[in-house]
């Protein structure tokens, strides 16, 4: 548990920097969601700051116990983890074609948001037990290990969800030991076999956001207007920006689901370049401080862990930022912190809890 001399090394500036982009998050969905028509915001951002206050609490619980303790059990919470998961491909609940959720009440659980904390445990626990550089047999077992999770968010389906459990696979298995010849050959294989992904993998609907993409006015009033919108919310932004609450793409509706998957859109055109260069700012610093926890790592076991949770994190981030900014196709990727989505800020909080975790216990034995 939490002894009371640990509390001195818990990174107070990691925290209050991410408790910082929740608070942006929670005041651009409000923003997104009111209503300028009477003046009145929906309660999206109520049900958020509850999400935010489930999330710290599975923050001081990840906090509280000794990191090992959690990869101890980690096959028990991977294979608890994969059962979740085979229970929402046959009885989740379905909602806009996809079969994602499980309700409790009032409340809807994504079990894929937690498969990445699930998957950095078991792959930190495999590759930390191995001494020196992964040999194939380790890198089969690693990738099975995340296949099996992957196609079972995939299969929901939930191919951006799925996407981000491979950087936590790389990017543990690279600092293990894994030579660059390897990465390359995986690279090229996943190159190969693209054309066979496009025929038989991707479905139709995959295909169109691709091809829209490439050229989003060849279908402006279909699968190219998120895009489209996307850029035209960024750009209307300027320098300063038009002002809190004063935006009109997110607002107007004229930019669908701006305060999930297009948050960072909204904050651009609310907040202008300042205000993307302040969020750019935080989510560095994040990310800087959670590599110094690597490096300060007691052992390969904690240096691996929060490796994986921020190698997801960070792709998260980058990939959603670049979309808004129509510089990728479009996904269902949140942006982590700030878009609205209780289990993707409960499953975050939760994962930056074990990073506080292995920085706060360097000095033990």
């Amino acid at each position: 548990m939490l002894e009371r001399r640990l509390y001195h090394h818990i990174d107070w500036a990691l925290l209050g920097a991410i408790l910082t982009l929740c608070a942006a998050g929670v005041l651009m969905i409000y923003s997104t969601t009111s209503d300028p028509t009477r003046g009145v915001a929906s309660r999206l951002y109520i049900t958020q700051l509850y999400a935010i206050g489930i999330g710290l609490m599975a923050m001081v619980c990840t906090l509280s116990f000794d990191y090992r303790t959690f990869t101890d059990k980690s096959h028990l919470i991977y294979l608890g983890l994969l059962a979740v998961l085979l229970y929402v491909l046959f009885f989740g609940d379905v909602r806009m074609g996809a079969r994602r959720w499980i309700s409790f009440s009032s409340l809807n659980l994504q079990p894929s948001e937690f498969a990445k904390i699930g998957v950095a445990l078991v792959l930190a626990k495999f590759f930390g037990e191995n001494r020196g550089a992964p040999a194939w047999t380790d890198l089969a077992i690693g990738g099975a290990l995340t296949l099996v999770p992957f196609v079972l968010i995939a299969r929901q389906p939930d191919l951006g969800t799925a996407v981000t459990l491979v950087p936590v696979l790389l990017a543990i298995a690279y600092v293990a030991g894994m030579r660059m010849r390897v990465l390359g050959l995986v690279v090229l294989v996943l190159l190969l076999a693209t054309p066979v992904a496009w025929q038989f993998a991707l479905k139709d609907y995959q295909k169109t956001r691709i091809s829209t993409f490439l050229d989003p006015s060849q279908d402006a009033k279909g699968a190219g207007y998120q895009q489209i919108q996307a850029r035209i919310t960024v750009g209307s932004g300027g320098v300063t920006g038009k002002g809190f609450i004063q935006g009109t793409q997110g607002r107007l509706r004229f930019l669908p689901v701006a305060h999930n998957d297009f948050i960072f859109s909204v904050l651009a055109e609310e907040q202008g370049f300042a205000g993307v260069l302040v969020a750019l700012g935080l989510y560095l610093f994040v990310i800087l401080r959670a590599l110094e926890a690597v490096r300060l790592a007691q052992d390969r076991l904690g240096s691996f862990l929060v490796l994986g949770v921020l190698a997801s994190f960070t792709f998260q981030v980058v990939y959603n930022i670049t979309m808004s900014a129509g510089l990728a196709p479009v996904k269902g990727l949140t942006l982590p912190l700030m878009s609205y989505g209780g289990s993707s800020m409960i499953a975050t909080l939760a994962g930056f809890g074990l990073v506080l975790n292995v920085r706060m216990r360097r000095f033990t034995n």
